[in-house]
């Protein structure tokens, strides 16, 4: 099982950008999708959305400007960051959670500065 993050980076407070994961040898459609975040204080759940039906739950610290989405077809899910604020600068890692097991991408690190 792979789950490789794109679109990290460096932007400035205020701006966008938008992660993927996308998954390899797994059945993607069977396994909620979730996004961590780790910065000095631990690791963050930022948000997840559930298998089949799409349920989405944020964190308090991104609500209204995070936006998760998910593409079975493409075995990929979505991360839409706007209004991105210093404190969002943190890795950012991809979990697909199905219940016994799960599974971690490598991370991705995205900077929030001026």
């Amino acid at each position: 099982v792979q789950l490789v993050e794109s679109g990290g980076g460096l932007v400035r407070p205020g701006e966008s950008l938008r992660l993927s994961c996308v998954g390899s040898g797994l059945s993607f459609v069977d396994y909620a999708m979730k996004w961590y975040r780790q910065a000095r204080g631990g690791r963050e759940l930022v948000a997840a959305i559930a298998s089949r039906n799409g349920l989405t739950n944020y964190g308090n610290s991104v609500k209204g400007r995070f936006t998760i989405s998910r593409d079975d077809a493409k075995s990929t899910v979505y991360l839409q960051m706007n209004n991105l604020k210093p404190e969002d600068t943190a890795t950012y890692f991809c979990n697909a959670w199905g219940g016994p097991v799960d599974f971690w991408g490598q991370g991705i690190q995205v900077t929030v500065s001026s």
